[in-house]
């Protein structure tokens, strides 16, 4: 992992990115582009005469951005860290996978605003249609957390299709940095029911070709695949959750309101999507 993007708003949200970005940069000795995307109306496009901000105005504003970007910088960052930071004149969601795509980063970490239900922070959201349409990791965060050490991973799949290694494969990258154990974890329910055995050798055959780091492989019984993947992640303290998405419709297959509606704010924990 070289390279890092962390689209911020300057939102206690994007504090909690920064903070983020700052632990997996000095673990990997990544570098990290902070980026603020102004999104304006139609008729301001040229920032000209013809807008209502004349030049010395929009100077003056764009001043006022680099600064607050700087601030970031150096609250959140040490001085031997490479941060590098730009601003866009943009869609917020365009902007990020352009930007992504134009440093060829490794990894997107971005905030995320909304309540307790997981819908909220991100269904409809920028973050979600990043997360939906980004070929790029994007780690989303949603609280503070100054002990950032990813000591359990959760890797929750069906272990089925060839495309999901690939989501495992960048995984490691993350849990090899952090010496992480990784919980290889498959959902069964009562409408999908796989013996224990059938599972464990499922998982078996998917991670052969892979030199894995300390592991577990937990058959987990749920009335769901939703409700099994955050009841054993609690239950085991996870300190991240990775998951694929097909890029259809984000993560809300994968989290409904039933689901989530008992969620805290602080007991959600960190989730690195993959797009397959």
């Amino acid at each position: 992992m070289k390279t890092i993007l962390v689209p911020i708003d300057f939102s206690k949200s994007s504090e909690f990115a920064c903070k983020m970005a700052a632990k997996i940069a000095k673990k990997s000795e990544s570098s990290v582009y902070l980026l603020h995307i102004i999104e304006l109306p139609s008729g301001m496009a040229d920032m000209g005469s013809r807008s209502n901000f004349s030049i010395p105005e929009s100077m003056l504003y764009l001043r006022k951005i680099k600064e607050r970007i700087i601030d970031f910088k150096e609250r959140f960052f040490s001085e031997n860290q490479e941060v590098h930071h730009l601003i866009r004149f943009q869609n917020p969601f365009e902007g990020i996978l352009a930007c992504a795509d134009k440093i060829n980063a490794d990894l997107i970490i971005m905030g995320s605003k909304g309540h307790s239900d997981f819908e909220e922070i991100l269904i409809g959201s920028n973050t979600e249609k990043v997360v939906r349409k980004s070929t790029i990791p994007v780690l989303v965060v949603k609280k503070d957390n100054d002990n950032i050490e990813f000591k359990n991973v959760v890797f929750a799949s069906s272990f089925k299709n060839e495309d999901k290694k690939d989501v495992l494969r960048k995984l490691l990258e993350i849990a090899l940095i952090f010496e992480s154990t990784i919980h290889l974890l498959k959902v069964t329910t009562p409408s999908n029911f796989e013996s224990t055995f059938e599972a464990t050798q499922k998982i078996k055959e998917f991670v052969t070709e892979f030199e894995l780091p300390k592991h577990s492989i937990s058959i987990y019984n749920d009335v769901s695949v939703e409700k099994g993947i955050l009841n054993f992640s609690r239950e085991i303290n996870a300190d991240l959750i990775a998951l694929s998405t097909h890029g259809r419709s984000g993560l809300s297959h994968l989290f409904s309101a039933s689901v989530t509606k008992n969620l805290s704010k602080s007991g959600l924990k960190p989730m690195l999507t993959i797009r397959v």
